[in-house]
């Protein structure tokens, strides 16, 4: 056959046909990955718990967002309140964003403050938002002769508590410390064993559980008055509790309210998704995108009215631009705070 041979107008027509036909396929490469695959969701707490409420409730719903619509599944991995999960993120799952998951809040910031088991680095998770903001709160059982801080400065009572480094053993250390109160924390219930421990008379309170947790797992105590309110955890007083004090109030001294803001400083995002670092671009962009989406898609937000969750989310950048921040605080004051994750003197392990 004979040679043919092509103008150079009209190599360079191939060429931006070539390069906008190339563009077009790398625009379409997420919607053309997720296509038939299915992309599991994470949760690092107990199914019965609210972090797995939030996961529950985003699993049934964002994969219409995400595009090529994989399915998505749910899967449980539970283990040192969302340690487990991280370090599983980070270091094991594959890096193709076919997973992410759920985790305490303050889990990003652990390197920093609480490294111990730590594999990761907080700041390099493909962060894809947070569905709320947490406010944390400190409560007793109604029949509890302490019904305000005042009281937990007189009285000595027991609080029960999940681990030495979790927020309910947290928090009350940092109240006996800063406030002087004389709160007994009992170490070792799973987190939904708890409630059952206030009921039957085995602790009188806990402190350093999120108020939308608690409007999730128990809405009858509150309907039914069966909590005095002590305090809560934050910058500023939740809508619903004006009336509670903020211990960040009640602190006088420079050290402790600095301490306190390094502690509350990540429960702006209180409920927190994570997928592995380094996963492709257009991926993190797509994921991204569907959880901002999700969260103003009405059948989700029906669903979350129905089941008493908080719906206020904050963006994947937004998470990752307050960690970097995080981890640039003082050495001190980070000491300080690590101070209160361990186990102090007349701590006790439950049953014994």
């Amino acid at each position: 056959m004979p040679a043919k041979f092509v103008t150079t107008t009209t190599a360079f027509a191939l060429i931006a046909a070539a390069s906008v036909i190339g563009g077009e396929a790398h625009a379409q490469s997420a919607a053309e990955f997720y296509k038939g695959k299915t992309l599991t969701i994470y949760s690092g707490h107990s199914a019965a718990g609210a972090y797995s409420a939030y996961a529950r409730l985003l699993e049934m719903h964002i994969g219409k967002h995400i595009p090529g619509n994989p399915t998505t599944i749910l899967k449980i991995m539970e283990g040192g309140t969302g340690l487990t999960l991280a370090n599983f993120l980070y270091g094991v799952a594959p890096k193709d964003g076919l997973s992410f998951g759920i985790f305490h809040e303050r889990m990003g910031l652990e390197p920093l403050v609480a490294p111990r088991g730590t594999q990761f680095d907080g700041r390099k998770f493909t962060w894809i938002g947070s569905m709320a903001k947490q406010t944390s709160v400190c409560f007793t059982w109604h029949e509890s002769k302490v019904k305000t801080v005042e009281d937990a400065k007189k009285v000595s009572i027991p609080v029960g508590s999940d681990a030495a480094a979790a927020s309910d053993s947290v928090m009350p250390r940092m109240m006996n410390a800063m406030l002087g109160t004389k709160f007994q924390i009992i170490r070792g219930y799973s987190g939904s064993e708890i409630p059952l421990a206030m009921e039957r008379g085995e602790v009188e309170g806990r402190c350093g559980f999120g108020w939308a947790s608690l409007k999730t797992t128990r809405p009858n105590w509150i309907t039914d008055n069966k909590l005095n309110m002590l305090a809560q955890f934050s910058f500023k007083p939740h809508p619903e509790l004006p009336n509670v004090p903020l211990m960040m109030d009640l602190v006088q001294k420079p050290e402790d309210k600095r301490a306190l803001e390094l502690v509350f400083a990540t429960q702006e995002m209180g409920r927190p998704f994570a997928a592995p670092p380094s996963i492709p671009n257009d991926r993190a962009a797509a994921l991204r995108k569907a959880f901002q989406d999700v969260a103003k898609d009405p059948a989700l937000l029906a669903d979350a009215q129905k089941q008493n969750i908080e719906i206020d989310t904050i963006s994947g950048e937004e998470i990752t631009d307050l960690l970097v921040r995080l981890y640039e605080t003082p050495k001190e004051i980070v000491e300080r705070v690590n101070a209160f994750r361990t186990g102090g003197s007349g701590e006790k392990e439950v049953g014994k």
